[in-house]
C-alpha cells in the first residue's frame, strides 16, 4: 500500500512538472514582434504590432484544422488599444475577439477593421488601410495616403501635395489619377530650376500592359528597360525635350502587373542657364534633386 501511494505521488508530481514545463514553454517562448503603421480612409490611422511565438505549434480546431497561435496589438487613432488573437482565415491574416464583434484583417500591404454589436452586424470602421513606409532618416516626415488608389508615399517637408483626379492627359480613354508632390519654391529660388518640378504617383486605367512607356503616349520611339532596386522591379523609361530656353526631363518608374498601372513620374523643368545675365542665378543641383526624388519613390507602398 505504501509503495502504491509513493507511485501515485510520483505520477502526480511528474504531471505537475510536465504541465508547468508545457505552460512555461508556451508562455515564455521567444517572441517575434513586427510593428506596422497604416493610414486609412477618413483620415484614420492605426499601428499594428504582429506577435509570433517561436516554436509553439498551432492548436487543433473542432474540425481538425490548425488554429494559429499569433496575436496582434492594435493602437487606433481614436485612442483605443486592443489586443486580439489570430484566428483561422481562408485569405489574408485574421484576428478577432471572442464573440467576433471586432475583427482585424491584414493582407499584403492592406488592412481593415470590422466592428458591430454582434458578429452578424459588423461593418468596416477602419477601411482602405495602407502600410506606411518607415522614415529612419527623418527626411520624409509627411505622408500622403490614397485608400481608393491603394497606395501611400512619404515626402519631405515643404513639398506640396495635390491630388490628380480624372485628368485626360494621356492616351484616349485613359484616366490619370494619383498625387503630385511639387518641390517647395525655395528650392528653385536663385537657380535655373522651375518651381513646377516634382514627383507624382500616377495611375492609368485600362492599360493593357503596365509599362513605363504608357506614360509617354506621344513618344512611340521610347523603349523601357527593367530595373530592380530594393527587391522591387520597375519598368523604366526617360524622356527629355527643350524649347524656347526651357528644358524638360521626365523619368517614369512603373510597377509591372499593377492594376491600375502605377508609375512614379519625375518631372524636372529648368531653363537654359546661358539665357540669364551672368551671375544672376546658379545651376541647380540636378544630382541632389534626383537623389531626393529617388528617396521619395522608395517610400511608395502599394496595397494588395
Amino acid at each position: 500500500m505504501r509503495k502504491l501511494f509513493i507511485v501515485v505521488v510520483v505520477v502526480i508530481v511528474l504531471a505537475i512538472i510536465g504541465g508547468g514545463v508545457w505552460w512555461y514553454m508556451g508562455n515564455s517562448a521567444p517572441e517575434t514582434r513586427t510593428t506596422v503603421s497604416y493610414m486609412c480612409a477618413d483620415n484614420k490611422s492605426l499601428t499594428a504590432t504582429y506577435i509570433e511565438k517561436a516554436g509553439v505549434a498551432p492548436t487543433v480546431g473542432p474540425n481538425g484544422e490548425p488554429v494559429p497561435t499569433g496575436s496582434v496589438a492594435l493602437s487606433l487613432s481614436d485612442g483605443r488599444a486592443i489586443s486580439l488573437p489570430q484566428t483561422i482565415s481562408g485569405s489574408g491574416i485574421r484576428y478577432a475577439n471572442t464573440n467576433e464583434t471586432f475583427v482585424f484583417w491584414s493582407k499584403g500591404n492592406g488592412a481593415f477593421i470590422e466592428e458591430g454589436a454582434t458578429a452578424a452586424s459588423t461593418t468596416q470602421t477602419y477601411a482602405g488601410c495602407i502600410t506606411v513606409a518607415g522614415d529612419p532618416t527623418g527626411r520624409l516626415p509627411q505622408v500622403y495616403s490614397d485608400p481608393m488608389g491603394g497606395f501611400s508615399i512619404r515626402y519631405p517637408a515643404g513639398y506640396a501635395a495635390a491630388e490628380i483626379i480624372g485628368h485626360n492627359v494621356y492616351a484616349a480613354g485613359e484616366q490619370d489619377m494619383g498625387v503630385t508632390l511639387a518641390i517647395p519654391s525655395s528650392m528653385a529660388t536663385g537657380t535655373n530650376l522651375a518651381p513646377d518640378s516634382g514627383v507624382s504617383v500616377q495611375m492609368l486605367q485600362n492599360t493593357p500592359q503596365c509599362d513605363a512607356t504608357a506614360f509617354f503616349p506621344d513618344r512611340s520611339d521610347l523603349h523601357s528597360t527593367s530595373v530592380t532596386e530594393g527587391g522591387t522591379t520597375y519598368s523604366f523609361a526617360t524622356s527629355s525635350d527643350a524649347g524656347a530656353g526651357n528644358i524638360y526631363e521626365e523619368t517614369v518608374y512603373a510597377i509591372p502587373g499593377s492594376n491600375p498601372c502605377i508609375g512614379v513620374h519625375y518631372f524636372v523643368h529648368s531653363m537654359q542657364i546661358g539665357n540669364y545675365p551672368k551671375g544672376m542665378v546658379h545651376a541647380f543641383d540636378r544630382v541632389g534633386l534626383l537623389g531626393q526624388f529617388d528617396i521619395i519613390r522608395r517610400s511608395l507602398t502599394v496595397g494588395q
